[in-house]
């Protein structure tokens, strides 16, 4: 059988059994794809290249070192490091300055109100989960407060009831959360960018 007509996920399982032939078709069957999903977000055919070159550096590790267990999912798993890689590539080159620190700091304030183009989608996504990730870290009763507020979109009125304090406790509870986040933005030097 020709390796041409066989599945990806068996190509993955030659290449990792020592046949290089294998992660090459995958190569060949997917880069037309692959390069022009990467293309259509960076619009631009160097670094394009760069990117899809580096995405598959990066699935070769990953089968060397043993991690790949996306059995019968290898498009979307390379999709997946390409859109990281993608990401990586609008963080590093569009840097926007840190928050300014005031009192009345708002974790969304980077988020525009204006037209989203899909790599500031991209970003706005990877954005919001680090934000999620800062918002474990804060103690129990504040991020409590913080996700009511932000994620469920609340009023202090309703937290207030929800969780059976005045309001200016809620009040407070929010101030403290978004001290503390800040802190940990500027402790860990954290550029939340769009």
């Amino acid at each position: 059988m020709k390796l041409e007509n066989v599945q990806d996920a068996v190509l993955v399982r030659q290449y990792l059994e020592g046949n290089e032939k294998g992660i090459e078709v995958l190569i060949i069957r997917h880069k037309q794809r692959i390069y022009n999903f990467i293309f259509s977000k960076v619009l631009d055919r160097d670094i394009s290249e760069d990117i899809f070159q580096d995405t598959f550096i990066k699935v070769i590790r990953t089968l060397k070192k043993g991690k790949y267990n996306e059995e019968g999912k290898f498009l979307p798993w390379v999709m997946r490091i390409a859109h990281n890689l993608v990401i990586d590539h609008f963080r590093r080159n569009k840097r926007m300055p840190k928050f300014q620190s005031r009192n009345d700091f708002d974790i969304f304030d980077v988020i525009s109100d204006g037209e989203e183009s899909m790599e500031y989608e991209m970003i706005t996504f990877q954005m919001h989960e680090d934000v999620r990730r800062l918002i474990e870290e804060l103690p129990e009763d504040q991020k409590e407060v913080l996700v009511m507020r932000i994620f469920k979109e609340m009023s202090f009125k309703e937290i207030a009831a929800a969780t059976h304090v005045s309001i200016n406790t809620a009040l407070g509870r929010m101030r403290y959360a978004l001290i503390n986040l800040r802190k940990v933005i500027d402790k860990n030097q954290i550029i939340l960018t769009r």
